[in-house]
């Protein structure tokens, strides 16, 4: 276990036009210890990219069965998960068209592994995690060798 110590996870996702670039962000803190995580897509949107920004964030993890705590600014991630409409859409196979079930199922399996609380926190306003990942995520949609998200590009066949 985690010895009393607390995860705590901020996330931001940003995409320049919808789609368009896109890049996340995330800080992964335990105890005085800090890791900054980003990535940039060359045709992405922003749910996506906040949705990228938790799953590379659970991805980074070395140990299961941790308490985690995920600020995010995104509705869409906050509400899929604690008003569980996730499994709602896992049970009925995304039908009617909801979009990222990629990304929605890698959550999924990810997130078996440890208990997580979705905390919602006011974007581009004082709190400077927050902050931080939206420079983070911004910065990573604006660089340079930009990734494939591959399952958004798949979808949209701009692959081919």
């Amino acid at each position: 276990m985690n010895s009393g110590k607390q995860l705590i996870i901020y996330t931001d996702g940003a995409a320049r036009g919808n789609p368009g670039p896109g890049g996340y962000g995330a800080i992964l803190m335990w105890g005085d210890s800090q890791k900054e995580l980003s990535a940039g897509y060359r045709l992405t949107t922003n749910n996506r990219m906040e949705l990228m920004a938790v799953i590379a964030a659970l991805k980074a993890l070395t140990k299961p069965d941790l308490n985690i705590i995920i600020y995010t600014d995104s509705q869409y991630v906050l509400n899929s998960i604690e008003k569980k409409w996730l499994n709602n859409w896992i049970a009925t196979d995304f039908k009617g068209g909801k979009k990222n079930k990629d990304l929605w199922m890698e959550y999924y399996h990810l997130a078996k592994n440890y208990t997580i609380k979705f905390i919602w926190v006011k974007g581009h306003a004082e709190n400077k995690y927050n902050n931080r990942c939206d420079e983070l995520a911004t910065r990573a949609a604006e660089g340079y060798k930009l990734l494939i998200d591959e399952g958004y590009e798949q979808s949209k066949g701009a692959l081919l």
